[in-house]
């Protein structure tokens, strides 16, 4: 009996394939943010603050050192986007209740609002896309995602539901 050996190349991971796989993830990321963009201009804001409004969203009370680790950007660069949106009120600091050095950082009420009005059109984005695509094929498109970004990063994805591998 010999073995059945595994082509070494599939079909999925031709160069065609692979460059296709590139083009999509263009596409896509500049089709998602489009809308944002737009709604963020009309504040003289850009994707640097849309990605500190979300995560501090997603994260009331989060550390600036902790935003910095999501973000991977400079002090210099948070300090820049995070003193304006504290300036014209959309986020506010608090110093850490064990270490007073610490800046906690949550969203105003106009943040709130902001982020929502920002993630309302990706999420429906999103639902559309998933509800054409089927449980099989998110699943499959999740387990992608987790394979682009660094492993460190894998760990804030727990496994979620039935379904969610």
């Amino acid at each position: 009996m010999t073995d059945v050996k595994t082509p070494t190349n599939p079909l999925f991971l031709r160069e065609e394939e692979l460059r296709q796989g590139i083009e999509l993830l263009f596409f896509a990321y500049r089709d998602f943010t489009a809308e944002p963009d737009a709604i963020l201009a009309e504040y003289g804001f850009g994707r640097a603050h849309h990605r500190v409004i979300y995560f501090v969203g997603r994260n009331p009370g989060m550390t600036v050192s902790d935003l910095l680790t999501i973000l991977r950007i400079t002090k210099q660069s948070l300090s820049r986007v995070l003193g304006q949106l504290v300036e014209e009120g959309f986020i506010t600091q608090r110093p850490g209740l064990q270490d007073r050095r610490q800046r906690l950082l949550e969203l105003t009420e106009k943040g709130t609002a902001l982020e929502r009005q920002l993630t309302e059109r990706q999420r429906a984005r999103f639902a559309g896309a998933y509800r054409d695509a089927g449980a099989e094929a998110v699943e499959g498109f999740r387990k992608v995602m987790l394979g682009l970004i660094d492993e460190a990063d894998r760990a804030r994805f727990p496994l979620r539901g039935p379904g969610w591998r």
